[in-house]
């Protein structure tokens, strides 16, 4: 299957990557570059991740990365690749 990467997914992979970078470009680059491998390898088994905790559909999937949350959605055609949440900063959020 093909990955589509949606708008809100890029804009927080960029942000964060740029937040990376401040401290090390290298470990940006990194990151980067492993989550995104981690994205591609769902292509090819979708369902190997886990059923999403923010949704109640079993084709909407979390794959955890380093302590963020990859959700997708499996579609006929594709796979959408919907956002990228910081695990910690969600949790504390849901304290309050």
């Amino acid at each position: 299957m093909k990955l589509r990467f949606e708008e809100e997914f890029v804009l927080s992979l960029q942000k964060k990557i740029g937040f990376i970078a401040l401290d090390s470009p290298n470990a940006a680059k990194a990151f980067q570059k492993g989550l995104l491998e981690q994205c591609k390898s769902v292509a090819e088994m979708p369902y190997k991740c886990r059923q999403s905790i923010y949704h109640d559909d079993k084709n909407i999937r979390d794959l955890v990365y380093k302590g963020y949350t990859v959700v997708y959605a499996i579609e006929e055609e594709f796979i959408s690749v919907l956002a990228l949440i910081n695990q910690e900063l969600y949790d504390a959020k849901e304290s309050l």
